[in-house]
This record gives C-alpha cells, structure tokens and sequence, in this order.
C-alpha cells in the first residue's frame, strides 16, 4: 500500500504514525500526509528510506533481497544538526547501519518495528520509541 501510494507508513495498520505521535506528543494520524510530513520535520524528525531499490515478494521485510540501498552517509553528511539516526525495525538497522562509518557520531538507534507483523504490543513499542523524545522537539507548537 505505501508504494502504491508513494507514502511512507500507508498502510492503516502500520503503527508508525501513532508511535511518532507518542513521541513528538502531536496529532500525525488525524493531518494528510504532506501535514504529517510537515509536522515531524517541525519537531526535528525527517524520513528517509535506506533501501533504494530491492525485490520483495509480499510486504514482509524479512523478505527483502536484492538491495541497493540509499545512499544515507552521503545525506546524514549534508545534515550538520544531525543527532541521531533510528532504524524502524531491525532489517532497517541491518541494512542503514552498514552504509555508515564506524567513526559516525550521531547516535543509532534500532528500534521494534512499528508493522503489524511485528506483534509486539503496541504500548512495549512505544516505550521503545520513546527515546527518540531526547532526539525530537517536542516543544514545537503542533
């Protein structure tokens, strides 16, 4: 659903955009998708894919082959504010983490994946998530 709609976290059963809501402490599900996109970049959070390009039959992460991943040390080096960088999941974290170096300074953060296939409850997952609330600005208005 989310390639098919050119939106990250398309599908309604995707817990990502109630997590960051839990985070930025600001309403994300109820805005359209450009104002959800406005609102994280408000609080100091952007988006980015590290996978380019790959195959995947079905929608399961676990299944993905074949990557070419997004080029994410080049673009975390145009971002001189950049404090941390957290991974939705832990194929994310496999596959961004390796397109870093060893000396990068930013914090990474891996966290439990916010699809429904990831049967975590939804509160373990948002205390997980939360750490991200030292990395956000959560004082922004909205």
């Amino acid at each position: 659903m989310s390639l098919a709609r050119a939106q990250y976290y398309a599908h309604p059963q995707n817990q990502f955009w109630r997590l960051m809501e839990t985070v930025i402490d600001a309403d994300l599900a109820g805005l359209a998708y450009e104002a959800r996109l406005a609102r994280l970049l408000k609080h100091g959070v952007g988006l980015w894919d590290v996978v380019g390009q790959a195959r995947r039959p079905g929608s399961l992460d676990g299944a993905i082959r074949e990557v070419t991943p997004n080029a994410l040390a080049e673009f975390a080096a145009t971002l001189p504010a950049l404090r941390a960088v957290a991974f939705n999941g832990l194929k994310a974290a496999a596959i961004g983490s390796k397109q870093l170096p060893a000396d990068f300074a930013p914090v990474l953060i891996s966290l439990p994946s916010s699809s429904p296939a990831h049967t975590m409850a939804f509160a373990r997952k948002a205390q997980a998530w939360a750490v991200l609330r030292g990395f956000s600005n959560r004082t922004a208005n909205g």
